[in-house]
């Protein structure tokens, strides 16, 4: 991957300021989706990442999933599975798996699921996702596909090094790169 995509992602963030005295800012990455240079190069640096491990699949949590996961999909030569968050909407129609989210970042616990058959035995594994802070949602992807996980692949990663090689997580840039 070219030095140029990290410093292109770093120039094209923001830290917001959402108002009303709450003390804390928020990340604002629509620079990055607004940016062509950084759509046509993201998918080939997040997929070059676990080049090794020869993913078949890319499985990738809503809401932001949906726009890295398939751009990863796309440059490895791999299918694209959705994993959705229970009661974001009205109920699927085909029968889901549903793994059960640890704490995510913001203290809330949650339930990932995917369409039942979409991912055999024969298969390996990546999830992709934009950013990673405590590898709850990886954590929960992985209990889905214990035997075809091969890891997780994010633009940000902010967890402890304890919980980024036990789940295998890899980062085009790390928290303090955007700081």
């Amino acid at each position: 991957m070219s030095v140029d995509l990290r410093d292109l992602l770093r120039a094209r963030f923001a830290w917001t300021d959402p108002g009303g005295h709450t003390g804390y800012v928020v990340s604002n990455r629509s620079g990055w989706w607004r940016d062509p240079l950084i759509l046509s190069g993201l998918g080939e640096a997040l997929g070059d990442l676990f080049k090794e491990a020869t993913p078949t699949v890319v499985v990738s949590p809503e809401v932001t999933g949906f726009l890295v996961g398939p751009l990863v999909a796309r440059a490895i030569g791999a299918g694209f599975v959705e994993a959705y968050r229970a009661g974001a909407r009205r109920p699927i129609a085909e029968p889901m798996t549903w793994a059960e989210v640890p704490s995510d970042h913001r203290g809330d616990q949650q339930h990932l699921g995917v369409r039942e058959g979409l991912v055999g035995p024969e298969d390996r594994v990546l999830v992709v996702d934009d950013w990673v802070a405590t590898g709850a949602q990886a954590a929960a992807l992985r209990s889905l596909f214990p035997d075809a996980y091969v890891g997780t692949a994010v633009i940000v990663s902010e967890c402890s090094p304890a919980v980024s090689i036990s789940l295998d997580i890899r980062g085009l840039l790390t928290g303090q790169d955007l700081m």
